[in-house]
C-alpha cells in the first residue's frame, strides 16, 4: 500500500476496532484499497495502510466516520520517519503563553493576550506587535520573568517527542518567537540541541521595553528550517515542524510533516496536518513509531 491513515484518540477516550472498521468502509466506499489496522499503540493510535485515494479524501472520508475526537493523519507510507525537528515553544512545546504570563505580573495579562491572540492568528503583523507588547511592559523587574517561568508547565508528550526523535537519529530545535530567557530552559529541560528566540533588553535589572533586532518572525523560522536542512543534507520532506501560530505556518507548509497543533483557527485551516484532540506523542505516531519505541 502506498499511502497510510493514522488515528490517533486522546487516551481519555479509547480508539475501538469499531471505529477503525468504519474507516476502512469509509475509504473503501470512495474506491480505496485498504488492510487491517496496524496498532502502534493499544487503544490509543493505529495505522490503516491504503491506496487508490489522495490524503486530502481519505482524512475527510476518516472523520465523516468518526463520532468521537480524534485526529487523522494521511500520507505517503514511504519517508515517515523525519531527520530534523523544529518546534514552536509557546502553547506548542509549553502549554501557556509566556509574555501573556509576564503580562500578568504587571497587571496587563488580558489587555495583551488579546493582542496576543489576533497576532497568532495573522490578523497582525507579528514583529509590530511584539515590539507594542514588549514596550507595554517596560519598567518590570526580572523577578517576574523567573515567576513566570516557575509556573510554566511543558506540554505532555514534548520530552518523548524530542527524545524519541534523537534516539533515531534527528536533529531537535526550538525556534520560537519568544524569547531566549525562556527557550534557554525549556532546551535544558526537554533536551533540545539548539534553540533560537528573540532577546529581551534589559535595562538595570529591568525591562527596558524593547526587543532586540532583527525580530525572529516567520520568515525567520522558514528560514532556520531551512538551512538545518541543508546544513545535514536533508531535503525538506525529510523535516518535521511543529506550532499553533499564523508565524508558524511557512515552516508548517515547507515542511515534509508539519503540523498545526491545537491551533489558531487561521493555521489550522491552513496547515496541510493538524492535531487537535492528542499530546505532542501524537507527532511519534504520524511517524509510525510505536508506544514500546518512545524515549523520555
Amino acid at each position: 500500500m502506498q499511502q497510510v491513515l493514522s488515528v490517533i484518540a486522546p487516551e481519555a477516550t479509547p480508539l475501538r476496532k469499531a471505529e477503525l472498521a468504519a474507516v476502512r468502509d469509509a475509504l473503501a466506499g470512495l474506491g480505496a484499497e485498504t488492510l487491517p489496522p496496524d496498532w502502534l499503540a493499544a487503544d490509543v493510535a493505529a495505522d490503516i495502510p491504503f491506496s487508490g485515494l489522495d490524503a486530502d479524501q481519505a482524512e475527510a472520508a476518516a472523520r465523516a466516520a468518526l463520532a468521537a475526537p480524534r485526529d487523522v493523519i494521511a500520507q505517503a507510507a514511504q519517508g515517515r520517519r523525519k531527520k530534523l525537528l523544529l518546534a514552536d515553544m509557546d502553547s506548542t512545546i509549553v502549554t501557556s503563553e509566556t509574555l501573556d504570563e509576564m503580562a500578568a505580573f504587571a497587571g496587563l495579562k488580558e489587555k495583551i493576550a488579546a493582542i496576543t491572540a489576533r497576532a497568532m492568528n495573522g490578523e497582525l503583523d507579528f514583529a509590530a506587535a511584539l515590539r507594542e507588547r514588549v514596550a507595554m511592559l517596560k519598567g518590570l523587574p526580572l523577578d517576574a520573568l523567573e515567576r513566570t517561568w516557575a509556573a510554566t508547565v511543558l506540554t505532555p508528550g514534548a520530552r518523548a517527542l524530542v527524545a524519541t526523535m534523537q534516539a533515531h537519529g534527528a536533529f531537535c530545535a526550538l525556534v520560537s518567537g519568544g524569547f531566549t530567557f525562556f527557550t534557554s530552559r525549556v532546551r535544558a529541560l526537554v533536551g533540545f540541541d539548539l534553540d533560537q528566540a528573540n532577546f529581551l533588553e534589559i535595562d538595570g535589572g529591568v525591562l527596558a521595553g524593547r526587543v532586540a533586532e532583527p525580530i525572529l518572525d516567520r520568515d525567520a523560522k522558514l528560514a532556520a528550517l531551512r538551512r538545518l536542512a541543508a546544513e545535514r543534507g536533508l531535503s525538506l520532506a525529510e523535516t518535521c515542524t511543529v506550532g499553533d501560530g499564523a508565524n508558524d505556518l511557512p515552516m508548517l507548509k515547507a515542511a515534509g510533516l508539519g503540523v498545526a497543533f491545537h491551533a489558531k483557527p487561521s493555521v489550522a485551516a491552513a496547515a496541510r496536518v493538524r492535531i487537535d484532540h492528542g499530546d505532542l506523542s501524537a507527532l511519534l505516531f504520524a511517524q509510525g513509531f510505536r508506544a514500546d519505541e518512545f524515549r523520555g
